[in-house]
């Protein structure tokens, strides 16, 4: 019931990955809530235990659907049209200040009058115009967008514990941290920020936190894990040679090339380690054989092989093993069932003569 619980409420869209060049992997740290790329607005650039509230249109007059006339007879006319423009702005930002909000996320465009109420009534505004990062701001700051300009219902308000605008690797970054929140104002969504010097690396950092993303995702659906580094593999091909000695004839010679295969995986974790795969393959090969189902490839330090007792477990994730067996195994097959090739070659009789060349 708990992995059941976990898998319904996790959604790797709740991971973010901001990827920043700059410094080194070291560099790279995590923050309960998000990131984004943008300045604030006003002349406020932090705010602490504010309460929040995120407007899916603009800041500014509204506007009729018709087009009207306005007569204006003198100065004083103009001056009591633009005064009521004025208030009607005033009266807006006043009862959202009144409310107590301190931070707001619009989604539309900000007019210069609304700037300056805004500013008066010392309300911190960022303008987040993807739709999608809205809907990440509201969990995390869980948070109801509002479809009007107005104080927001306690339903519609959100908390965040901490804002900052600040510069990371040259980037102007406004970070959204829940860290010191309590629990009931806990974020919904996490950033993993990732350092690195070059584009390339980024990438590969990017890949690897996806990677640990999946592997959590598939651990919350099921939480089965099997011996990693090779060892399962290696198990396998202990189980089937066994298995393929019971056998006769050409099945026989199937399931020890079926064994054969799946060693290619350890092999293959030897060879980038820098070891010698084939002894390391035979030194697997011995201890399955013998009933030691956990041997794995050992990792190498300073050119020198850990011991396999002091070295911590290593473990793979069931699903996603069994998921890549099946497939190789279904490629395999569909390989082995295609008994006629079909070659395309060019229509036509036969090919002309070289230019130049004498007519046979």
């Amino acid at each position: 019931p708990g992995q059941n619980r976990i898998s319904l409420f996790f959604k790797t869209d709740q991971v973010r990955v901001a990827k920043i060049k700059g410094g080194d992997a070291m560099a790279s740290h995590l923050v309960h809530g998000m990131i984004l790329p943008r300045n604030s607005e006003t002349n406020i650039k932090s705010c602490r235990n504010a309460k929040v509230a995120v407007i899916g249109c603009g800041i500014e007059a509204s506007q009729t659907e018709t087009k009207g006339t306005v007569l204006l007879r003198n100065a004083d006319d103009l001056l009591n049209y633009n005064k009521t423009e004025e208030r009607a702005i005033e009266k807006m930002i006043k009862e959202i200040a009144d409310a107590g909000i301190q931070l707001i996320f619009c989604n539309g465009s900000i007019s210069e009058m609304a700037r300056h109420f805004l500013e008066k009534y010392q309300i911190m505004v960022l303008r987040v115009p993807s739709k999608f990062d809205m809907r990440r701001v509201c969990a995390a700051t869980n948070a109801h967008i509002m479809v009007r300009v107005g104080a927001p219902t306690p339903e519609e308000t959100g908390f965040l514990a901490k804002i900052d605008i600040t510069e990371i690797g040259g980037r102007t970054c406004c970070i959204l941290d829940q860290s010191s929140a309590e629990d009931t104002h806990e974020s919904k969504v996490a950033t993993i920020v990732i350092r690195s010097s070059t584009a390339s690396l980024l990438d590969d950092l990017e890949r690897a936190v996806d990677h640990g993303v999946m592997t959590v995702r598939a651990l919350a659906r099921d939480g089965r894990l099997v011996h990693g580094a090779g060892a399962c593999e290696a198990q396998l091909a202990s189980k089937l040679r066994s298995f393929g000695k019971t056998c006769h004839g050409l099945e026989q010679y199937a399931v020890l090339k079926f064994a054969d295969a799946f060693e290619c995986v350890p092999r293959a974790l030897a060879e980038n380690a820098g070891a010698d795969a084939t002894q390391v393959v035979a030194d697997l090969r011995t201890k399955h054989d013998a009933g030691q189902v956990d041997a794995h490839v050992p990792a190498l330090r300073d050119d020198n092989y850990i011991d396999a007792n002091s070295a911590p477990p290593v473990f793979d994730c069931l699903a996603v093993k069994e998921s890549a067996i099946r497939l190789a195994v279904d490629a395999a097959i569909t390989v082995l069932r295609v008994d006629q090739l079909i070659m395309s070659k060019p229509a036509g009789g036969p090919k002309p003569p070289p230019q130049g060349a004498p007519d046979a």
